[in-house]
C-alpha cells in the first residue's frame, strides 16, 4: 500500500517478503542480507532497504505498525521537517542494528552487550513515554503523542521488540542458513527444523548450489 504524498520512487520495502513471523523481526530484516564479520558478532548490511524516511514509513504501514491516516500525516510532517525526518531514520537504523545484535546474542546463548541493550532499552522507554489510549468511537486504541512525531514508526517497532524479547516465542528464534542472508525468523514448524527464511528463495538457492557442486565433482 502506497503512502499518499510519499516519495514517488519505487521502494524496496514494497517488494520485501514478510516471512519472519513477528513485526520486530521483519524490521531487522529490512536489508538484502547480512555478511558476517571477522569477530563473529557483527554483520555488514548488504542492500539496506531503509534508505530514506519514506522507506521507513512504507515498512511501518505495510507491516501494520502505523495506520494509514497517521502515515499520511507523518509524511506531510517529514516533507515540512526534512532534518528531523533524517534524524528519525538514523535513530531507527541504529536501533535496528542494536536490536539485531541483541537478538543474535540471545539466540546463541550469549549476553547482549551493554551498549546494545542500552540502545534497545532507551527506545522502548521512549515508546512508552509517548503512547497513550484514545477513544475511537466505542473503543480505545493506542496513539502516539505528539501526533506528528516522526519517530512513530520507530516507537511502533520498539513496542513490538519489547513484546518479543520478553515472550516465550524467543525460544523459536532462528537465523536463515542462506549464504549472506542472515534474516531472522520464528520457527513455528511442527518439526522445529526450519532452516530458511523462505524455501522459495534461500532454500531453492541452496538446492541449486548443492546440485552444481555434485555435478562439478562428477566431472572431476
Amino acid at each position: 500500500m502506497a503512502v499518499m504524498g510519499a516519495d514517488p520512487r519505487p521502494t524496496a520495502v514494497a517488494a520485501m517478503k514478510l516471512v519472519a513471523g513477528d513485526p520486530c523481526l521483519d524490521f531487522v530484516n529490512t536489508v538484502g542480507g547480512r555478511v558476517p564479520q571477522a569477530d563473529g558478532l557483527r554483520t555488514m548490511v548488504r542492500e539496506d532497504k531503509l534508505a530514506a524516511y519514506p522507506d521507513l514509513m512504507a515498512f511501518a504501514l505495510r507491516r501494520g505498525l502505523v495506520p494509514e491516516t497517521a502515515a499520511r500525516r507523518l509524511m506531510r510532517a517529514a516533507r515540512a521537517r526534512p532534518g528531523e525526518a533524517r534524524a528519525a531514520l538514523e535513530r531507527a537504523l541504529a536501533f535496528r542494528e542494536a536490536l539485531h545484535r541483541t537478538l543474535r546474542a540471545l539466540m546463541t546463548g550469549r549476553r547482549p552487550s551493554p551498549a546494545d541493550l542500552g540502545r534497545v532499552n532507551a527506545e522502548v522507554a521512549a515508546c512508552r513515554r509517548h503512547e497513550g489510549l484514545a477513544a475511537r468511537g466505542e473503543r480505545l486504541e493506542w496513539v502516539w503523542r505528539p501526533a506528528d512525531a516522526l519517530e512513530a514508526p520507530l516507537w511502533a517497532a520498539s513496542r513490538a521488540a519489547a513484546r518479543l524479547l520478553t515472550s516465550p516465542d524467543l525460544a523459536h528464534l532462528r537465523q536463515c542458513g542462506g549464504e549472506a542472508c542472515g534474516w531472522l525468523f520464528l520457527d513455528r514448524s511442527r518439526s522445529g527444523r526450519r532452516r530458511w527464511c523462505s524455501m522459495d528463495d534461500c532454500g531453492n538457492l541452496a538446492k541449486v548450489r548443492r546440485f552444481r557442486r555434485r555435478h562439478a565433482r562428477r566431472l572431476q
